[in-house]
């Protein structure tokens, strides 16, 4: 049997590969430049046609940019009118952001379980932590297979709450045929150079409300507005406009938006191989005793933007942290996604303990983040697969 690099073998790379990686080419590079050597740098018109790109793409009637997911997120709970005393149902197996937003308006994160077997929000979990307090839920599309939509839109109508599609991970995912951003209350996106499609920075909002849309507007820019129909008082001019909200500066610049227009065009060629090294990884990891594959529902054609290795103990010798740097060694250098939310300090000081979601919690004990990104050649990818493969039968018990 092979010894593993960290046990005196040879590495099955000689360079390092790590978990993601953005995509750039010479179409994204003169977009930029393009907009360096226009007259709008900030607040011109790449705003509105990405804008306009992101409802085509997506079937939403409304989208509204902005500079971050984080911030998507924000004036997404602000438009859904979350505010002090209120709850909020989240997932702990995401980015601190998707409990954030509700401490951003004053509003207390409620932590649901996760599907053990697919690690997306469980909707048996959310109907579990409903109170009267609650106002609205923020699923997270994890690793991009989406969240069971149709159950979670019909608990929210039930009850009275917002759905909040944390999109952060799902660009390029339909749900039952139709793209992830169309059909949630609203659906936040998060363009982070290792997400699908990337600005740099950069965020989005989609909703199908005209209410909503109006909102986000205000909460994007100051909550200023220069549209007389909602202002308060007569215009003194065309340089007039009203704050009549409190907003903040969340805008997105010119050229992170023309970077983010020169992506998208490429996104189903940024989708399809995605698939093609999920799908090998799959086949491959099947196959390893020590090894978990994560399962899809049926509903999600899913563009993966994580692809999570998950240990099984009792088929394997060494823990998660062992098997984390025996990949490092073979130059896999991997990731973990995500420490559950509550686990921070900051939340332990609000009275959060472990042990409220114990699946969430076995899936971090046990997971890692492989390399997965547009750029990997296929000797990438079965370098990933060989250094798993050593690993797991080295340690198998």
């Amino acid at each position: 049997m092979e010894k593993p690099a960290i046990e005196g073998g040879t590495p099955v790379r000689e360079t390092k590969i790590f978990y993601g990686h953005q995509y750039i080419d010479d179409a994204d590079i003169q977009a930029v430049v393009d907009v360096l050597k226009s007259d709008y740098l900030t607040c011109g018109p790449k705003i509105s046609e990405l804008e306009q790109k992101l409802c085509d793409m997506t079937g939403a009637k409304y989208a509204v940019v902005c500079s971050n997911g984080t911030a998507a997120l924000h004036i997404a709970c602000l438009a859904a009118g979350v505010s002090e005393g209120d709850e909020v149902i989240t997932t702990p197996i995401t980015f601190a952001a998707s409990a954030n937003c509700a401490l951003y308006c004053g509003a207390k994160p409620v932590f649901a379980d996760i599907n053990p077997e697919t690690y997306n929000i469980a909707p048996a979990s959310v109907r579990e932590k409903i109170t009267a307090k609650t106002k609205a839920l923020v699923a997270v599309d994890y690793t991009g297979q989406s969240v069971e939509l149709d159950e979670l839109l019909q608990i929210c109508k039930e009850n009275n709450m917002v759905l909040i599609e944390d999109g952060a991970h799902v660009i390029g995912t339909k749900y039952k045929g139709k793209a992830n951003g169309s059909i949630a209350d609203m659906t936040t996106f998060s363009f982070h150079p290792v997400k699908t499609v990337t600005g740099g920075e950069g965020g989005a909002v989609l909703t199908n409300s005209k209410e909503l849309y109006q909102k986000l507007l205000l909460y994007r820019a100051h909550g200023i507005t220069r549209d007389e129909s909602l202002m308060e008082n007569p215009s003194d001019g065309p340089w007039y406009y009203e704050q009549i909200a409190l907003g903040f500066n969340y805008r997105m610049t010119d050229m992170q938006a023309a970077l983010l227009i020169s992506q998208l065009d490429k996104l189903e060629m940024f989708s399809k191989r995605r698939k093609e090294i999920v799908a090998k990884y799959d086949e491959a990891f099947a196959k390893l005793s020590g090894i978990f594959v994560q399962k899809e529902i049926a509903d999600s054609d899913t563009t993966r933007h994580l692809y999570i290795l998950r240990l099984k103990p009792e088929r394997i010798s060494i823990n998660r942290r062992q098997f984390f740097d025996a990949l490092g060694a073979e130059n896999v250098c991997c990731n973990v996604h995500y420490i559950p939310t509550y686990y921070f300090p900051y939340y332990e000081k609000l009275g959060y303990k472990k042990g409220i979601c114990p699946n969430a919690e076995k899936l971090y004990d046990e997971m890692i983040s492989l390399p997965l990104y547009y750029g990997m050649s296929d000797e990438d990818v079965e370098s990933v697969i060989a250094a798993v493969s050593k690993i797991a039968n080295y340690y198998a018990v």
